[in-house]
């Protein structure tokens, strides 16, 4: 009671209500319209404070071994991403570092990062492998995504990205069908992954070698979704959107054509200005086109050790706005319904009756307060599925 509401569905209200009941949201409308079967419910004013439904953060590698300060370093001396993959850094110095860690040593890693975005209204995270590129290791790293959810209060969605890179040593194609995709198909056999995820750039595999990937979870009856148009325009985007894809992530290559592609396939664009800004990219995503063309835009802190170390939502959005001039509305829609999207959740994301009750309630007036501020956490309590923790 007595809250501004952002149900994500209708214009904020300025005195609106939620009724929850167990996990699901009952009812959400202005005060005054209250149900009188709710009337007699236990009430608890908000204060004036701004309810929105809780934070979803759609693209993450946060279980990972080491970090990579010393490539930071090395990009601000003047070297390129691209290089610093190509001199055995980047993917490939934290593959080593997490297969090197246990089970128990990667989660105990992973936690602080989990807890810094639940911190800031996260109630729901997807989880990327990847960096493990042989069978042991990723699934190890699936397994500790899984056993985030039963240490935290908190949804996981797992995604099998064994196409992130290419082992030294050993060819693409030789890769993907000696251990990428029978370890795809083992993590499933086991329920270990939620969709499938590829990284199409030069640096890593051609557009011929994700839909070979792409293949084998259509087979599987897995969702699956791309790191594509990222450092060039390789025609990932186009590739995702043939496949159905929950989303394209990055897309700073892609243009107006993708656009189009991805809005008949119902594709997701993911942006990701954490990345952008950590390795200093300078190609704008083609936000007006996916506006023109009515592509929803999710963010994302594509928490990374390489190139986007960020557990920070709300600076995400507020980059977003201020790097890529989307506004605070669609920033906030970025990491709510249109994140719940690029998941292929339609459960949480808004507050509406049937709804997961996931909310967070912000010491805020105005949603644009989330995105407009840096550096200040304004949370002042966290639902997940009608529990305030």
């Amino acid at each position: 009671m007595n809250a501004r509401l952002a149900t994500m569905e209708a214009p904020v209200m300025a005195r609106g209500a939620v009724v929850m009941a167990g996990e699901k949201v009952l009812w959400a409308g202005p005060e005054a319209d209250l149900p009188a079967a709710h009337a007699k419910a236990e009430q608890q004013d908000m204060a004036g404070r701004l309810i929105t439904p809780a934070l979803i953060d759609c693209h993450t590698h946060i279980v990972h071994g080491g970090h990579r300060a010393r490539e930071f370093e090395m990009r601000l001396e003047g070297a390129s991403y691209e290089e610093i993959a190509r001199a055995g850094g980047g993917i490939i110095s934290t593959v080593a570092a997490t297969r090197n860690a246990s089970e128990a040593e990667l989660l105990a890693q992973a936690l602080p990062r989990l807890d810094a975005l639940i911190a800031e209204g996260v109630t729901t995270i997807e989880v990327k492998s990847g960096y493990g590129l042989d069978g042991d290791t990723e699934l190890a790293m699936l397994r500790v995504a899984r056993r985030l959810a039963d240490e935290r209060p908190v949804r996981v969605r797992t995604t099998f990205l064994g196409a992130h890179a290419v082992p030294k040593g050993q060819g693409a194609d030789s890769y993907l069908e000696e251990v990428c995709l029978p370890t795809l198909r083992k993590a499933h056999a086991l329920g270990l992954v939620d969709a499938v995820d590829g990284f199409c750039e030069g640096i890593a595999f051609s557009p011929e070698q994700i839909a070979r990937v792409f293949d084998v979870a259509v087979e599987l009856g897995l969702p699956v979704k791309l790191h594509a148009e990222q450092l060039s325009h390789l025609g990932g985007t186009a590739l995702a959107a043939r496949y159905g894809a929950l989303s394209a992530d990055h897309v700073e290559y892609a243009n107006d054509d993708d656009a189009r592609l991805m809005a008949a396939s119902g594709t997701v664009a993911v942006l990701l200005p954490g990345a952008y800004y950590f390795i200093r990219e300078t190609q704008l995503p083609p936000v007006a086109a996916f506006r023109a063309h009515g592509v929803p835009m999710a963010l994302a802190t594509d928490c990374n050790p390489g190139s986007s170390p960020f557990t920070s939502l709300l600076l995400t959005m507020n980059m977003a706005c201020t790097l890529f001039r989307l506004t605070p509305d669609e920033a906030l829609r970025g990491v709510t319904v249109h994140a719940a999207r690029a998941l292929g959740l339609d459960d949480c994301g808004v507050i509406a009756p049937g709804k997961r009750a996931d909310l967070a309630v912000w010491n805020v007036e105005t949603p644009a307060e989330l995105a407009y501020r840096i550096g200040f956490n304004p949370l002042h309590q966290r639902y997940f599925g009608g529990s305030a923790c």
